[in-house]
């Protein structure tokens, strides 16, 4: 079987050879670590570590400019700085990038900010949303061997990068016509910038991308999921089914189990990376919700710090699944720094030794 048909089959129940290979989120500073301990740094790491290859169509749903860079304040011990989403946030150096940042201003605040400075980089006509070279990666993919994704944006994600964790909250109680007025404007921009391509190529599966959800729980509760974001998510969910692509993955960190039946009911058929120490079990959550809900992840980056016994441990947990179909596994976030490299490729090589089917 190649890479795409391998996918295909794993996530529909189908016979197959073995499950897919799939990894490649790692932390800067784990690689890093990795070649002081022995991975060479001139290397492709898809094809250092023997993964299945995997590709995105490309289609840019992201702030058309998006802001520029500006430092404000840079010490030896701090600096701050606008980000790239208009964030204003101070980042302390000893650390690197592993120290969370103090977030200190965002920059959608008011009705103005949304019609002035967002909805004009949201325009999904903009020329650079689709790579320059489109029609010879459409003869491209039309011979590919490996599943092929589309990224279709994010309905609650977004407006809490833009606006902060409690602006979002606050502005659900307290403007809620504005949230949903943004919900919906967001699920129109990836209707229409990613409609073009799924008239013009054969895609796999489609990704979206939500992080909604404390090692706890969600940020906020079933119910204001159905009021706000249930609608938006069917008006993407059906533009992408009725171009035929019927697997909808989203990336949500945490514990979002509440969330999940909501999900289902909105069209959304998979999820990862299934964060363990968010108490988000692979095995538990096939019981729970079956065979429609799709599962990437759930290897606990806990175990491959700690060595070949844990990952053993671990990797039997997940092997009904594995055997059963409809699951990959995978780190559950990216691979920290505390992983060895020799822990990490014990990992590799016993996944694939476990992936094929007896």
């Amino acid at each position: 079987m190649n890479d795409r048909e391998r996918f295909l089959a794993c996530m529909n129940y189908e016979p197959v050879d073995r499950t897919p290979w799939w990894e490649l989120w790692y932390w800067r500073e784990t690689l890093e670590r990795w070649q002081d301990e022995g991975l060479p740094a001139d290397v492709h790491l898809e094809q250092y570590f023997g993964v299945d290859r995997r590709d995105n169509v490309g289609v840019n749903l992201g702030l058309v400019p998006d802001f520029r860079e500006e430092t404000i304040e840079d010490t030896p011990e701090y600096r701050i700085y606008r980000d790239r989403n208009g964030v204003i946030r101070q980042e302390f150096k000893e650390k690197g990038d592993l120290t969370m940042p103090r977030w200190l201003r965002f920059p959608l605040q008011t009705h103005e900010d949304w019609e002035r400075v967002f909805k004009p980089r949201l325009n999904p006509r903009s020329p650079c949303r689709y790579p320059l070279r489109w029609e010879e990666l459409k003869k491209l993919w039309r011979e590919r061997y490996y599943p092929l994704s589309i990224s279709a944006g994010s309905i609650y994600g977004w407006l809490r990068n833009w606006m902060g964790f409690e602006g979002i909250s606050l502005a659900l109680y307290d403007d809620p016509e504005w949230v949903q007025e943004m919900m919906n404007y967001i699920a129109d921009f990836v209707v229409q910038t990613i409609t073009p391509a799924l008239e013009q190529v054969d895609i796999d599966y489609a990704t979206m991308w939500e992080d909604m959800a404390f090692k706890t729980g969600p940020h906020l509760s079933p119910a204001m999921f159905r009021r706000f974001m249930l609608e938006p998510y069917k008006k993407i969910t059906s533009c992408l089914r009725e171009h035929g692509v019927k697997l909808i993955f989203v990336d949500c960190d945490g514990n979002p189990e509440a969330l999940v039946p909501l999900w289902l009911e909105a069209g959304v058929n998979g999820i990862y990376p299934l964060e363990r120490a968010a108490g988000v079990d692979p095995v538990e959550w096939r019981r729970k919700f079956g065979r429609e809900l799709r599962l990437i992840g759930g290897i606990d980056k806990r175990a491959m710090a700690e060595g070949p016994a844990a990952i053993d441990k671990e990797l039997e947990h997940v092997r009904p699944l594995m055997e059963e179909g409809g699951y990959i596994p995978w780190c559950d976030h990216l691979v920290p720094p505390d992983v060895p490299f020799q822990h990490y490729m014990y990992y590799l090589n016993r996944m694939k030794e476990m992936s094929w089917r007896r």
